[in-house]
């Protein structure tokens, strides 16, 4: 429908060619390591097809994905359908929108051989691997020829097995983390604590001892501006990562859901480790936030990719539409999509302004100070609409102070030492 009709639209459903099942049908005799194809029997009517197709058309156009798997299965199609790498169209695009397939359509390009080779030469790590260490587990763990060991997996269980000894031979030490609490008038108070934690009990006991006879004074008032920034639209590990926190999908119901989204036309290709937003994306975000929350609400913001190996032509995955707040779909689908569209809009959202308080309190008795550490909100910028996840337990977390002056006396409600262990690293 978008191309008027000119173009006749097949599909290969995926690859219509895999290496061969019998053995490891790559060539390690001669050193040269060609992978050996075969067009699968499930394969071969839809082939066949294609091939009447490509004889009857006036020239062939390839559509499919830009990533390496897309890339080979165009080179695959070429090379069973007798095409010409360097005659025939290559065409990508991100969304599934008449303008995105109009621009591919306007600005073919070539076959890409090095993405080709990469996927290639993934295979064949994969099969060199997988044939190498698979039997090992047949024989060793059980006789159940259905394990296997892949050149990604077998890499993630060492660490994993690395971790796990880590956590064995792990040994906890224990100290006392002290803890005061003040009342400040009849409707707030400061929490406050030593900055490190004593190392037994016989010093947690004779510093409780010295703060029983203790006059408590603030010495020190430090107040910082600070600022919290949004973090940049999704990449495919990053989405699944916050859907993992946020959703509770794994990683292979986020990239179905994704997918879904995808080829309805909501959002664009979920496969992506770029961070950049195209101009069409930066522009339609600008309008919805200025017309949303207010020009003090937008900043323009470039994201730089941390790999740099990343394929800087494809986006972030972005909504096709910034002003379609949402969807109508099943829950999960809603949920993934309001996800994508609030992590990508807030990219562009100003800074969240904080102030960050730190009180220092004097114990007259004592050598030792406690402190206290609270943040107060100025402007909630990008916080308005979202605020990332963290996987990290240790994060510490800051409350709100109530207004303070150095010189102040403090009134001690209660103190307690209570005895910590140390945790052992934590499983991924």
């Amino acid at each position: 429908k978008f191309l008027d009709n000119k173009f006749v639209v097949k599909s290969s459903f995926g690859h219509i060619r895999d290496l061969a099942k019998d053995g490891v049908a790559i060539d390690e005799e001669n050193g040269t390591y060609t992978p050996k194809y075969i067009v699968p029997k499930e394969k071969s009517k839809l082939v066949k097809e294609l091939k009447e197709s490509a004889k009857a058309a006036e020239s062939v156009w390839l559509a499919t994905d830009e990533d390496r798997e897309g890339e080979a299965i165009s080179w695959h199609l070429c090379e069973v359908l007798g095409l010409d790498i360097n005659d025939v169209k290559r065409i990508v695009f991100h969304e599934i929108t008449k303008p995105a397939i109009k621009k591919a359509v306007d600005e073919p390009r070539k076959l890409d051989i090095n993405l080709v080779n990469a996927q290639q030469a993934r295979r064949v790590l994969d099969r060199l691997v997988g044939f190498e260490l698979s039997p090992v587990l047949w024989k060793k763990v059980a006789s159940a020829t259905t394990l296997s060991a892949g050149r990604v997996q077998s890499v993630a269980v060492k660490l994993i097995v690395e971790r796990e000894r880590e956590i064995e031979n792990f040994k906890s030490v224990n100290t006392f983390k002290v803890v005061a609490h003040f009342n400040v008038d009849d409707n707030s108070f400061v929490n406050a604590n030593l900055i490190k934690n004593l190392p037994d009990l016989k010093s947690a006991e004779s510093f409780l001892n010295e703060c029983a006879k203790s006059v408590f004074e603030v010495s020190k008032l430090e107040k910082k501006p600070a600022k919290k920034s949004p973090v940049a639209p999704f990449t495919t590990s990053t989405l699944q990562q916050e859907a993992g926190r946020k959703l509770g999908y794994s990683v292979g119901q986020t990239m179905s859901i994704a997918q879904k989204l995808y080829e309805q036309g909501h959002i664009t290709y979920m496969r992506t480790d770029s961070t950049n937003l195209s101009n069409f994306a930066m522009n339609g975000i600008k309008d919805e936030i200025i017309n949303s929350y207010g020009a003090e609400y937008y900043k323009s913001r470039q994201y730089k990719t941390k790999n740099k190996d990343a394929q800087e032509a494809h986006e972030a995955i972005r909504p096709t539409s910034f002003d379609k707040h949402d969807i109508s779909g099943d829950n999960q689908s809603e949920r993934l999509y309001d996800l994508i569209w609030k992590r990508t809009v807030s990219s562009q959202m100003s800074d969240a302004q904080l102030e960050k308080t730190i009180v220092t309190i004097n114990v007259s008795e004592s050598d030792k100070n406690l402190v206290a550490r609270g943040e107060v909100l100025k402007f909630d910028g990008f916080l308005k609409l979202y605020l990332e996840s963290t996987d990290d337990e240790n994060v510490e977390e800051t409350g709100m102070l109530p207004e303070l002056n150095e010189g102040q006396s403090l009134d001690l409600n209660n103190m307690f030492a209570r005895e910590r262990f140390s945790h052992h690293p934590a499983r991924f």
